[in-house]
């Protein structure tokens, strides 16, 4: 990821942060089928190995399960806010009209080759973490118990997971810092002000 110095995160647990909010990654590979990518809810343990440990699972019809299996290395992108910066949001606009249109964002890169495992025990704590944390705060929580356990024997042999020790972090938080104090307000109160609720999200990190 092209990361200028003035845009990188480079505190880790900032960057875990980021993992830990996003509810949907995009897990990418280069193999023999070329180019796959797959989008998965994922669960992260920032404490198992030096940058943390993520774990998912495929469908097993998916075929880009096998290129983890043969050692592809993965590419697992974490996009966080985003917001389209208007040149009507800098007051040095008005001064000498010398700026363009950007886009402001947080994305994580995170790096790894993965175990790809098939045990039906392993598997099933998988899904039920995954459950209970997306079901979490509901105020009648599903779990996986709640299903017939021979269906849902069944369903974990349709799937494939998978561990991916985390081997290289990148990090990007892109949020005008390259602008004066002056023009990064105007972005942040021009982001506030907009109906768009990604565009006060991203507002709300330039705080």
């Amino acid at each position: 990821m092209y990361t200028p110095s003035a845009f990188a995160i480079d505190d880790l647990n900032e960057l875990h942060q980021q993992i830990l909010g996003t509810r949907l990654a995009v897990l990418v590979t280069h193999g023999e089928q070329g180019l796959q990518a797959s989008h998965l809810p994922l669960l992260f343990s920032p404490d198992q190995g030096p940058n943390g440990t993520l774990y998912g699972h495929f469908a097993r019809a998916n075929p880009q399960w096998k290129e983890l299996q043969n050692g592809a290395e993965a590419l697992v992108i974490f996009a966080g806010a985003d917001a389209y910066v208007s040149p009507g949001f800098y007051p040095s606009k008005a001064e000498h009209g010398k700026v363009v249109p950007t886009w402001n964002y947080v994305a994580v890169h995170a790096y790894g080759t993965a175990e790809v495992f098939t045990e039906a025990d392993r598997l099933r704590n998988l899904v039920s973490a995954l459950t209970d944390r997306h079901e979490a705060g509901r105020v009648q929580p599903w779990k996986v118990a709640d299903a017939p356990a021979d269906y849902i024997d069944g369903m974990l042999k349709a799937i494939v997971g998978f561990a991916l020790p985390v081997q290289r972090l990148e990090g990007k938080r892109k949020l005008s810092q390259n602008r004066s104090t002056a023009d990064i307000a105007g972005v942040r109160e021009g982001l506030a002000a907009s109906p768009d609720v990604h565009d006060q999200a991203l507002a709300h990190l330039m705080r």
